[in-house]
């Protein structure tokens, strides 16, 4: 794990606050408030004195990333622009907003979902053809979603998804252990939990709130011939680049494919033949690798797909406020954040 040590009491109080310009001014004043003292602007230009630098923004400037950095506090959920932009300065914590767009999230995956059961596309088309017919429906119930990314996010949808009765299978980087699945109650939403176990079991799946059950991404190949919804809330690392490419398509059978992490995490060439030759039924994709997509860009042109331009996970002012006051109480009394990033991994 690569995390910087949490700021010193004497060097936080010293802080200067910088906060991005984009800001509501209600939420630099919420900021302002919470750190008990006034904030300056975010710029490329680094203030003059030597004191430590508190920030709260989308981006940080080169002339900010040296040891004077004590603490970022990203607005996004997203950190890998940060992270890409150059250098991360060790003794700076990083941490990020979530606020509730797990809950957004999961009604976005939920919503094209139950879309698709209910031949919604195809009723619409027919609509605009003024044409009469009777389609087939299906039910979300007892069907399967394959779900990349057990964190906050994934762990939303699952449990969103398990309440209206789908199979939730997570998708971790490795394969988890913990206590056996196959007694005890079940908690809607979550896999069996079995009383007395406080302790990692080896030979059992994890119980890992959100999922019916845990895979690592080594021995997904079944799974995804399985699946009837393979979803995607991947963050974007040197190991998730193009992780979705020919071979794990290859392994779909008549699976739709929803992307609500990172464009990047898909080859868009093995998703495009994938596509074409019918192993996937259709796309929703949330997320592109080049955003904001131009008009002429082939994507637009992928049969069966739909591109919602990065909205179902918008943060809001409230998201951040909450979540950054959350983050200083906490390293007020000396722990480190939930939201914390380990910048090693990229979230």
């Amino acid at each position: 794990m690569t995390t910087a040590p949490l700021p010193a009491p004497d060097a936080l109080a010293r802080a200067l606050l910088l906060v991005a310009p984009s800001l509501d001014g209600d939420l630099v004043r919420e900021v302002e408030r919470i750190t008990g003292r006034g904030a300056e602007p975010l710029t490329d230009t680094p203030p003059p004195d030597d004191a430590p630098l508190l920030c709260v923004g989308e981006t940080l400037p080169d002339a900010l990333r040296t040891d004077r950095l004590l603490w970022f506090h990203s607005v996004n959920a997203g950190t890998d622009p940060l992270l890409s932009a150059g250098p991360w300065p060790a003794p700076a914590l990083l941490t990020r907003t979530v606020g509730r767009m797990g809950e957004r999230i999961a009604q976005y995956v939920l919503g094209w979902m139950l879309a698709e059961c209910q031949a919604v596309p195809e009723f619409t088309d027919r609509h605009a053809r003024a044409h009469w017919e009777r389609l087939p429906t299906e039910l979300v119930a007892e069907q399967t979603a394959l779900i990349y990314g057990t964190g906050r996010i994934g762990a939303a949808v699952g449990r969103l998804l398990g309440a209206c009765g789908v199979r939730t299978v997570g998708v971790a980087r490795t394969t988890r252990s913990g206590p056996p699945q196959g007694s005890g109650p079940v908690v809607p939403g979550s896999a069996r939990v079995v009383p007395g176990f406080d302790r990692v079991v080896p030979g059992f799946d994890r119980v890992v709130p959100g999922f019916d059950r845990v895979i690592g991404a080594g021995e997904d190949t079944e799974a995804l011939g399985e699946a009837r919804w393979v979803i995607s809330t991947l963050p974007l690392t040197g190991a998730t680049e193009g992780f979705f490419g020919a071979a794990r398509f290859a392994a779909v059978r008549g699976a739709t494919f929803v992307n609500v992490g990172r464009g990047a995490t898909v080859d868009m060439g093995a998703l495009e033949t994938a596509l074409r030759d019918g192993r996937l039924r259709r796309a929703v994709l949330d997320v592109l690798p080049t955003e904001p997509a131009a008009p002429g860009d082939p994507v637009w042109k992928l049969p069966r797909t739909v591109i919602t331009s990065h909205s179902s996970g918008i943060t809001t002012d409230e998201d951040i406020h909450t979540d950054f006051a959350a983050c200083w109480k906490t390293v007020a009394a000396g722990r480190r954040p939930e939201l914390t990033v380990d910048v090693g991994r990229g979230y």
